[in-house]
């Protein structure tokens, strides 16, 4: 994932800045009270997440589950933090298109492409449900999401917008990722006891270099009508230089909650989070599969960043974008979910991907063919730093 400078262009502040504020403010404080009252009434009126499982096929689970993937790379499977995902990023772009101080950092890395990128995104995931979703049962999880956050969307930011680039992407998606994710989860990962998201990011990993492969011996299938800017070229230059200071880490750790689907932008993030929050508020055991352990997993993803971004502050530097994100949807959930939210679990788990995670998917990266987009060299530093991280984590609590 590569990103352009921070564009924060300003424009007037008007009447309309300021009611979206508020509103945003006022839906925030609105959440926290709710999580402060009323949580057993709703906890008996609204489905947990076993309750969701139960009762598919009905019509009603499945689009909760269809929902909840586009909320499920950060682990929390709830339509609410997908709605509030989605919410948050539309009405980034918009204030990025409309160059509002308060845009944030400039959503899918100042590209302009999040119409195209969304699309194409929603299309893999809706065709993968209805190509591999006769895999999910009331007793097995599957990938279904797998197609949301992976191809589509780095096809279009490789090659640019347009319905072409926008459907083959899609398609590749679904017939692609979504069956690799299936055969190394169900064949390697649950056998061999692994956690899943190994088995998720690997099966991105691997069906990316195929089909940019496959664009390699046949460009004319992504032949953009929308040609854009290639990645190699050097970013605009930005108006107000970011200062690197506490305001903008603090801003960095909230966007790298969106940095995933490629959207990486502290609204899209901030809708994410009050939405899964509203989902925990309404019953705890819907959100995260139902584990109970949403607030562990938003700390350390939290902390890890906080951590990462840190540590790495010179090189977000010299770069202008570094993969902080990486541990915050691989190693940190998949060691809680795992091993349990203790403070050791949480610390160890955040410490250590923060270390390791980002280095080595930059390491991957720059070894990464130029036809090839830079995220395959994140999700294998996902697969990699998990394999090695969530093990030993088991080992220094055993002690």
């Amino acid at each position: 994932m590569v990103t352009t400078t921070d564009k924060n262009q300003s424009a007037p502040r008007s009447p309309f800045d300021v009611a979206v504020l508020l509103l945003m403010i006022g839906t925030t404080l609105l959440i926290i009270w709710l999580s402060l009252t009323y949580r057993s009434f709703w906890s008996a009126h609204w489905p947990s997440y076993s309750d969701m499982v139960s009762s598919l096929p009905q019509p009603s689970a499945w689009l909760r589950w269809l929902m909840g993937d586009i909320s499920e790379v950060a682990f929390y499977k709830h339509e609410f933090a997908s709605i509030g995902l989605l919410a948050g990023a539309y009405l980034a772009y918009w204030a990025n298109r409309t160059r509002r101080s308060w845009q944030g950092f400039s959503i899918s890395y100042g590209t302009g492409l999040w119409p195209w990128l969304i699309t194409s995104s929603l299309l893999g995931l809706l065709l993968s449900n209805a190509l591999w979703g006769w895999t999910v049962t009331t007793t097995s999880w599957q990938p279904t999401f797998a197609a949301f956050v992976s191809l589509p969307a780095a096809m279009v930011l490789m090659f640019g917008g347009g319905w072409k680039v926008t459907i083959n992407g899609a398609i590749m998606g679904a017939v692609f990722v979504t069956p690799m994710c299936l055969l190394i989860v169900n064949y390697v990962c649950n056998p061999l006891g692994l956690p899943a998201v190994i088995g998720n990011v690997l099966g991105m990993a691997v069906a990316s270099v195929m089909a940019f492969l496959l664009y390699r011996y046949w460009p004319s299938l992504m032949k953009s009508e929308h040609p854009k800017t290639p990645p190699s070229s050097p970013p605009a230059p930005a108006t107000n230089a970011p200062d690197y200071g506490v305001i903008w880490s603090i801003r960095r750790v909230l966007a790298d909650f969106s940095e995933a689907p490629f959207f990486g932008n502290e609204l899209a993030s901030l809708g994410l989070l009050l939405g899964v929050l509203l989902a925990y508020t309404m019953n705890p055991m819907s959100p995260a599969y139902g584990s109970g352990l949403l607030l562990h997993i938003i700390a350390a993803q939290a902390l890890t960043s906080a951590i990462g971004v840190l540590i790495w502050r010179r090189q977000w530097k010299l770069h202008g974008w570094y993969p902080t994100y990486v541990p915050l949807v691989s190693v940190v959930p998949a060691a809680i979910l795992t091993h349990g939210g203790s403070w050791l679990v949480i610390g160890s788990s955040a410490l250590l991907g923060a270390l390791i995670a980002p280095p080595l998917a930059r390491a991957i990266t720059k070894q990464l063919p130029t036809d090839m987009h830079a995220y395959i060299g994140n999700v294998l530093s996902m697969a990699i730093s998990t394999a090695l991280i969530v093990p030993l984590i088991g080992v220094l609590i055993a002690e």
